[in-house]
């Protein structure tokens, strides 16, 4: 007889199949067309990407780096590579500094769970990943709105509503966390992904970055799906529209385009 545990389970699943949400692994089979995968450019079969990649690792005397990281970077596990590696992507990105993750999913929980701060405001495209959402259930940030998907009106309406607020908790003396007496203008954060992977339509960039100015807002921008397909050596559709010097931070995947693991955030020099 099943426990209650396996019983309810049982019951999710069968509920899941009724409204056809139950999902599968398969393996494809290698001759296989690939009209699915995030693999935009083929690389993740690539021979000679597969040999660089074993040449870099037998370039390393006695495994330094070693294979594995060992431990966290803030304990034991940091490395010069690692280093020597964000310094090489900042560069690529004309980035001030680049910090690397084990996914492009952490990277996101990672920014909006601990860049935003008490009290700070973040706007949010309605189509935003769904790595965003997780970061912002642990966000310190005291507000999060979601705005139609690419509507540069609806975004501006929620712009002016948060500054109007501003000014008039500015008009009390007070912050808007009631902390203190002396009034501070709340930081905010707008989310956007560059190309969206569900229906692969792109975001007014241009447009939304000149709004933003208007506000003093800061602009994140998921490249994941735009990385290696646009810009300069695919450095995205920032780099392609020349607003890297605009963006408050970018978050680039190597686990799609650049047919690797991991993922990274860089700011704006």
């Amino acid at each position: 007889m099943p426990s209650q545990i396996e019983f309810q389970l049982q019951r999710q699943l069968e509920s899941r199949k009724e409204r056809s949400l139950l999902r599968r692994l398969v393996v494809i089979p290698e001759t296989s067309a690939d009209f699915s995968s995030n693999d935009f450019l083929g690389l993740a079969r690539n021979p000679q990407l597969g040999a660089r990649f074993l040449k870099e690792l037998q370039s390393f005397p006695t495994h330094t780096p070693p294979l594995g990281s060992t431990g966290s970077r803030l304990l034991d596990g940091n490395s010069r590579y690692a280093e020597e590696l964000e310094d090489l992507i900042a560069k690529f990105h004309h980035a001030e500094a680049a910090l690397i993750f084990n996914s492009g999913f952490d990277a996101n929980v990672g920014f909006f769970s601990s860049v935003p701060q008490p009290g700070d405001v973040i706007l949010y495209d309605e189509y935003i990943h769904a790595s965003v959402h997780d970061g912002m259930k642990v966000t310190r940030a005291g507000v999060k709105k979601a705005f139609l998907h690419n509507s540069l009106e609806h975004l501006e309406e929620l712009l002016q509503n948060v500054r109007r607020e501003d000014q008039q908790q500015a008009g009390t003396g007070l912050s808007v966390n009631n902390k203190t007496n002396k009034y501070k203008q709340r930081n905010i954060f707008v989310a956007v992904e560059s190309v969206y992977s569900m229906d692969g339509d792109t975001a007014p960039l241009r447009e939304i970055v000149d709004l933003l100015e208007q506000f003093g807002a800061h602009l994140i921008v998921d490249e994941a799906h735009a990385t290696g397909v646009f810009g300069e050596q695919g450095r995205g559709l920032v780099n392609e529209l020349g607003l890297e010097s605009r963006v408050f931070a970018r978050l680039h995947t190597f686990s799609k385009a650049l047919a690797s693991n991991g993922g990274n955030h860089h700011w704006k020099d």
